[in-house]
């Protein structure tokens, strides 16, 4: 299963939960799976940025994901 990491932006949205395992093949079966745990993560999850295994990836909700993956949504940052 994926280990999904959240970060303090979304942890109100997850009841304070910091962590937690996901069987998903896909980001786009994670947010789903992740969704249903926590209904209205979906519209943030969207604008966070995301590491997969340890690389920040641009066009995440393309990715697939290995069984052992970690996966952290972070703050997204601006600016010039």
């Amino acid at each position: 299963m994926a280990q999904v990491f959240f970060s303090n932006a979304l942890q109100g949205l997850t009841g304070g939960t910091t962590e937690m395992e996901v069987k998903a093949s896909s980001m786009r079966a994670l947010a789903r799976s992740l969704e249903e745990h926590f209904p209205g993560i979906g519209l943030q999850l969207k604008s966070a940025a995301v590491a997969i295994d340890g690389d920040i990836v641009p066009s995440a909700w393309w990715e697939t994901l290995e069984p052992d993956s970690e996966v952290h949504f972070l703050p997204a940052i601006s600016g010039g």
